[in-house]
This record gives structure tokens, sequence and C-alpha cells, in this order.
């Protein structure tokens, strides 16, 4: 855990997860909610999610370069196609990364039984502390947060019974 008001988590290539201490004490979480958290993170290392995108950036900076050179445009072309790339491909790949980490961290946790509901009360805290204030979606590299409530809630009835499942006694 990192000690730190920033209200993030996020997973380094190689599966390491950082959590800073703000998302725990500035939007008060409880455990399910921390779960749903890790459960996301946890996601992100298990589909590898941090090298997927490096490479791929590695891969379009070099078609870049190679493009731009082929066609004999300069740094500054080759710096707008770069910036067009990160702007309008490479946040999509992240959204859906996003939203595949947040489907598979909730199965994790309502598996490990932390009560999925958490993700909704997690997000409507993160709404809250943000103030509604987010770039626009095109130029996000995650989902939008009301969306990623509704996402959330549509998943619930896929879940409920692996948290059940999970607590009930053997």
């Amino acid at each position: 855990m990192l000690s730190s008001d920033e209200l993030n988590a996020f997973c380094m290539p190689g599966g390491k997860i950082m959590f800073y201490s703000g998302l725990i004490n500035q939007l008060r979480l409880t455990d399910d909610e921390i779960a749903i958290v890790m459960g996301h993170e946890i996601a992100h290392a298990l589909r590898e999610h941090s090298r997927e995108h490096l490479s791929q950036a590695i891969a379009a900076q070099t078609a870049i370069g190679v493009g731009a050179a082929l066609l004999g445009l300069g740094e500054g072309s080759a710096g707008l196609a770069n910036a067009g790339y990160e702007a309008l491909i490479a946040t999509r790949f992240s959204r859906a990364d996003e939203s595949e980490a947040d489907r598979i961290g909730l199965e994790l946790a309502a598996r490990a039984g932390y009560n999925p509901r958490a993700g909704v009360t997690l997000w409507q805290k993160m709404i809250a502390a943000n103030k509604g204030g987010q770039p626009p979606l095109f130029l996000s590299s995650h989902p939008a947060d009301a969306t990623r409530v509704q996402e959330i809630e549509s998943l619930l009835p896929t879940v409920m019974p692996l948290y059940q499942a999970a607590n009930r006694p053997r």
C-alpha cells in the first residue's frame, strides 16, 4: 500500500498491485468494497492487461515511426499520429480491459465470500468523490463511473449465487 491521498489502485506489468491509502481512508471503504477493488486489480494481473497494453503501444509506435519514415514525414507528423493513436485507439482498448477487470473482479470477490453489491456502493462513493469531474469518454482510458455502476448492477444476478454459495455453512 502506498501512503497517499490519491484515490487509486493499479496493477503493473508482472502483476504487482499498488493500492493508495487515500482510496481506503477518504472513501471509508468497507472490507467488501476493498475486495471489489482488489478483485479488479487481480483480474488485470490474471489477464496481463498491463503487459498487453505495453506491447500494443510499442508496436503502434514502431509502425508509426516506420510509416512516417517511408512517407518522408517529419517528427511532428509522427508525434501527431502517436497522439491520435493514444486518444482514439489505446483508450478504447483500455476501457474494454477495465470493463473486463470489473466483471472478473466482481466474480473473484463473490467467490471469495465478499458481497458483490459493494461494487455499486464503491462506484457511488467514487462518483461523489469525483463530483462528476471526468474527461470526455473518448479521451478516457476508463468507462464512465455511472456506466460501471450499471454494468455491475447487470452482473449481480450472475454473481450473487457465487457469493451465497461461498457463505453457505459447510
